[in-house]
């Protein structure tokens, strides 16, 4: 029997991600995400940059046209599906962790945000969407003058 070294940090970081992901799931339900049974949600980085805002969504081994994008209601909905194929008969699999199936994750957007011009992409098993923020109106002054 051969020793393997433990590595107590990489337990705790895998405890803390399955942790984050099952509040993740409990708080989207309490704040009535439609939730089907068995939908699962990909892990997602929101990040501002400059006059605006993307999303990085972790989607491995989907297809792009799996991938449905939408906008309802002042609320962004991504969803689709990951398929589970077997590469070959022969394989037999010890243990599955990543989830399979429908996905769906929803984002309320601000009214600073214009709609008309979100974009997205798709590379490398990573959807990029990128909310661009509308112009603001700046308020004018109106200088009184002498009569």
């Amino acid at each position: 029997m051969a020793l393997v070294k433990w590595e107590p940090f990489r337990d705790l970081m895998a405890m803390q991600d399955r942790m984050t992901r099952l509040i993740d799931e409990t708080l989207s339900r309490i704040w009535k995400e439609d939730v089907a049974q068995g939908v699962w949600s990909p892990p997602v980085d929101i990040l501002e940059r400059g006059n605006e805002v993307v999303l990085k969504v972790d989607l491995p081994e989907v297809s792009q046209n799996e991938i449905d994008i939408r906008i309802e209601e002042n609320t962004l909905i991504i969803q689709g599906e990951r398929r589970f194929i077997k590469d070959a008969s022969e394989e037999k699999y010890i243990q599955i962790e990543r989830p399979y199936g429908a996905f769906r994750r929803t984002f309320s957007i601000p009214r600073t945000i214009d709609q008309e011009g979100i974009k997205a992409s798709y590379k490398d098993g990573v959807l990029r969407v990128v909310l661009s923020r509308k112009q603001e109106i700046q308020p004018k002054q109106i200088v009184v003058e002498p009569e």
